[in-house]
C-alpha cells in the first residue's frame, strides 16, 4: 500500500512536503479551498521547485471555484515543473462552496465537468460551454502535456463513484470501514465505468482514501488527550460535513454522531443565520476550536480516523488492500502533522 499526505495548502509549509518525501511517502496532495487555505497552486510550485520524486498534485480541485480550462491550464504548469509525479485530484468541494454559502456542483454539472477535463488534461480539444477549446500555446514550457497528468475524481456516494469509474484514472474516497465496504466501492467504481462503455483494470486503476492515522502508545486510550491532538481536527470536520448534509438535505447524522448531535446543533444554530456557514467550518481540518472540544468522544474519533496500536493498523489496512484499498491519504492536525508524518513511517510505511 502506498501512503500520501493530504495538505492544508500553506505557502509557507512546505517543509512538511520534504519530509513526508524523504520518509517514503508517495503523493502530496494540495487542497484546494480558497477561504480557508493557501492558494493550491501557489504551494505545488513551490514544493515542485523543492522535491524531486513525491507525487504532486491537488487534493482536490474544486470544479465550482475555477473552470475546467483554467484548473487544466494549473495543473499542466505544475507538470511542466514536475514532469512524470504530476497529478490531479478533483471534486465538487463540499467546504470550499458551503464556506462562501454556495452549493457543491451536482451530479449533471459534475459530470459534464470532468467530461471536458479528460481532454484539457492531454492538451486535446474539448467543448466547454458550447464551444471548442484547447491550450493554444502550449509550446516552450508555458505548460506540460506531454507528460501524462492521471486525473483522480472525488466521490462519496454510488452516484459520484460512478462518475469515477466512467472518467477517472483512479477514485478519492473517504475512509472505507472494513473490507466488505472496499469492495462495494470497487463495485460502484466498475458500475459507473461499465455503463459508460469502459473496461477498466483495476490493477492500474488506482483508490485512494482520505483519514488520518494515530499509533496508540501501550496502554494508551482511544481517546487520550495526545489522540485528540492528533486525529481531533479530521474528526470535527466529519461532523462538520455531517451538519451540512443535514442543514442543506435533511440527511441523518451517522450513528457515531447521535450522542452529540442534539448539543452540536444547538451551539452551531446559536449563530446568525446569514454567516452561520463561516462558523460551520471553523478550524476545518487543522484545529479544533475550543468549544467543540467536548464534541471528540470515542464514537465521534474513530468514526472518522485509523486509532490503534501499530499491529492492529497494519491488519486493518493490510485487509482494506487485499480488498482493493491502493493508498492512504492522511490529513492530521496542523499542530501535530509532523509526528504523525515519523509516526506513520516508522511503524505503517513498507510493513503493509
Amino acid at each position: 500500500m502506498e501512503f500520501g499526505i493530504c495538505v492544508a495548502s500553506h505557502i509557507g509549509d512546505i517543509g512538511y512536503i520534504e519530509r513526508a518525501e524523504a520518509l517514503g511517502y508517495t503523493h502530496a496532495w494540495c487542497a484546494d479551498s480558497q477561504m480557508l487555505w493557501s492558494d493550491c497552486y501557489a504551494t505545488l510550485a513551490l514544493a515542485a521547485s523543492r522535491t524531486s520524486r513525491i507525487n504532486l498534485g491537488t487534493g482536490v480541485a474544486v470544479t465550482g471555484t475555477r473552470p475546467a480550462p483554467v484548473n487544466a491550464a494549473g495543473i499542466a504548469t505544475i507538470n511542466a515543473l514536475a514532469p512524470g509525479r504530476t497529478f490531479f485530484g478533483v471534486g465538487a468541494g463540499n467546504t470550499a462552496m458551503r464556506v462562501m454559502g454556495k452549493a457543491p456542483h451536482r451530479l449533471r454539472e459534475y459530470d459534464a465537468y470532468l467530461a471536458a477535463m479528460r481532454p484539457l488534461l492531454a492538451g486535446e480539444e474539448a467543448m466547454w460551454e458550447g464551444k471548442p477549446i484547447r491550450h493554444i500555446m502550449p509550446d516552450k514550457g508555458f505548460v506540460n502535456f506531454e507528460s501524462p497528468i492521471p486525473m483522480y475524481v472525488s466521490g462519496f456516494g454510488p452516484k459520484s463513484l460512478a462518475l469515477a469509474g466512467k472518467h477517472g484514472d483512479g477514485a478519492v474516497i473517504a475512509m472505507a470501514a472494513h473490507p466488505a465496504a472496499m469492495a462495494s466501492v470497487r463495485h460502484m467504481i466498475a458500475s459507473g465505468a461499465r455503463d459508460a462503455g469502459r473496461d477498466l483494470d483495476f490493477d492500474r486503476y488506482r483508490i485512494t482514501a482520505l483519514s488520518t492515522v494515530v499509533v496508540l502508545e501501550p496502554g494508551e486510550a482511544e481517546d487520550s488527550a495526545r489522540v485528540r491532538a492528533q486525529c481531533g481536527a479530521m474528526a470535527m470536520a466529519t461532523v462538520h460535513y455531517a451538519y451540512d448534509q443535514w442543514r442543506n438535505f435533511g440527511f441523518q447524522p451517522p450513528n457515531a454522531l447521535h450522542g452529540i448531535w442534539e448539543d452540536y446543533s444547538a451551539l452551531l444554530e446559536s449563530y446568525p443565520e446569514a454567516r452561520r456557514h463561516q462558523r460551520i467550518h471553523g478550524g476545518h481540518n487543522c484545529w479544533v476550536l475550543p468549544e467543540e472540544e467536548k464534541f471528540l468522544t470515542p464514537d465521534v474519533l474513530k468514526a472518522s480516523s485509523l486509532i490503534g496500536t501499530p499491529d492492529a493498523l497494519r491488519e486493518r489496512l493490510a485487509g482494506l488492500a487485499a480488498a482493493g484499498l491502493d493508498q492512504l491519504m492522511i490529513l492530521p492536525n496542523f499542530d501535530t502533522r509532523f509526528e504523525v508524518l515519523e509516526d506513520v513511517a516508522r511503524e505503517l510505511i513498507g510493513k503493509i
